[in-house]
């Protein structure tokens, strides 16, 4: 019996730098992002910069930041918990390679629709926030995926990941 993809935590936050918050379940609206979150209100960090990205949502593996975490530990630094990644929502169950192979693919979170934008690279943010080391390398090939709201409707903890396979 192979377990299927879930989503273990959502997060957000209404600022850029903001703690991120731990959320139950959350609304995404269609090409705008979670209801509510920095960059659906267009005050995130990264909001203004040219050329636009999207950045409706952005997705990670949670077996890829234990990985993370474990090579940080080796190295002797500090950890970083699910929410200072500063990712939106930790899937359970996938691999950093299948979650990354979603990028130009249509996907469900539940019954909403997305689409997988580009990879979300590590960047140096979340380490600076917290004043901690090692993101960057640590996260390298598991920071995740960004993803395009195709829908919209509710999505909440335990909810499938399903990719469209039409």
């Amino acid at each position: 019996m192979s377990l299927s993809p879930t989503i273990d935590s959502i997060y957000t936050c209404a600022r850029a730098g903001e703690k991120m918050i731990r959320q139950e379940k959350v609304k995404l609206i269609k090409g705008i992002g979670i209801d509510g979150d920095r960059y659906a209100l267009g005050l995130g960090a990264y909001s203004n910069l040219t050329p636009k990205k999207i950045r409706d949502v952005s997705i990670i593996a949670k077996v890829g930041t234990e990985i993370s975490n474990r090579l940080l530990k080796y190295d002797g630094l500090v950890e970083f918990d699910l929410s200072e990644t500063r990712r939106n929502i930790v899937i359970d169950q996938i691999e950093p390679v299948a979650l990354n192979a979603l990028v130009g693919k249509v996907f469900y979170l539940g019954n909403i629709k997305l689409q997988g934008t580009e990879f979300c690279e590590p960047c140096e943010r979340p380490a600076k926030l917290l004043n901690k080391k090692g993101f960057m390398k640590a996260y390298d090939n598991h920071g995740g995926i960004r993803a395009e709201v195709l829908g919209t409707g509710e999505i909440k903890i335990g909810d499938r990941l399903i990719c469209n396979e039409k």
